[in-house]
């Protein structure tokens, strides 16, 4: 039975894991009878309102930050995996047959210092180690939605093909700028670099429905299986 481990960045599109995509993630890997762990660094972070319906700007920030109030990350991501979730300074690549990140920007923001330094960004320690030694592990990392961003700033340096949507886009200049190739990507398409075992799908960044997250989240995860299947 495949593994997956799973980096969740908080609860809510807007300052931690986009729940929509999370779950369709989560049942895209349980309809094929594999497993998932979940996992997430420990720490406080901003919270930002949901109700503020201010549209994101050509950053990818959105919504206003509530000053007085702040949030265990470990504990808001157990919300959306019922408990179930282990910090991320106990993953191991060797116990996991992929990793998978999903969208919501709380990667931007907790996982990550994305929107408040773009190219200068830097991901946060744990993030970084687990994806660069399960890269090295020749282990498939998989991303969703701006998650590809921390893919771009820890194996930027490899020449890894990623997807954030529209090839033309400030996320997608910040990308190259940090040594990636970076491809336009509609809704349920996913971006399959085979030489380095990453695969993206843009999620939100350009879907308007959740029946596209769904169709993404399945192809990136049939694209995976082909792959896994390769392996035995």
């Amino acid at each position: 039975m495949k593994k997956i481990a799973i980096i969740l960045s908080g609860c809510g599109n807007r300052d931690g894991s986009e729940l929509q995509e999370t779950l369709s993630l989560f049942l895209a890997i349980d309809r094929r009878g594999w497993q998932y762990q979940c996992f997430a660094p420990e720490g406080m972070f901003e919270v930002v309102s949901h109700l503020d319906n201010k549209e994101a700007d050509d950053e990818g920030e959105e919504g206003t930050i509530v000053d007085v109030e702040q949030r265990d990350l470990y504990e808001e991501a157990a919300r959306v995996c019922r408990g179930a979730i282990l910090p991320l300074d106990a993953y191991n690549p060797a116990d996991y047959d992929a990793l998978a990140l999903p969208g919501g920007m709380g990667a931007a923001r907790n996982l990550s210092t994305y929107v408040y330094d773009g190219p200068r960004m830097e991901v946060v320690d744990t993030v970084h180690d687990a994806i660069l030694e399960t890269y090295r592990a020749k282990k498939p990392v998989c991303a969703m939605c701006i998650a590809p961003m921390l893919l771009a700033k820890v194996l930027g340096r490899y020449g890894v093909a990623i997807t954030l949507g529209a090839a033309e886009s400030t996320p997608a200049d910040v990308a190259r700028q940090l040594g990636c190739r970076v491809e336009a990507c509609g809704p349920t398409d996913v971006c399959a670099d085979d030489e380095h075992k990453v695969l993206t799908t843009p999620a939100y960044m350009v879907a308007t429905h959740i029946s596209e997250i769904f169709d993404g989240a399945e192809a990136m995860v049939a694209e995976l299986e082909g792959w896994l299947n390769r392996v035995e």
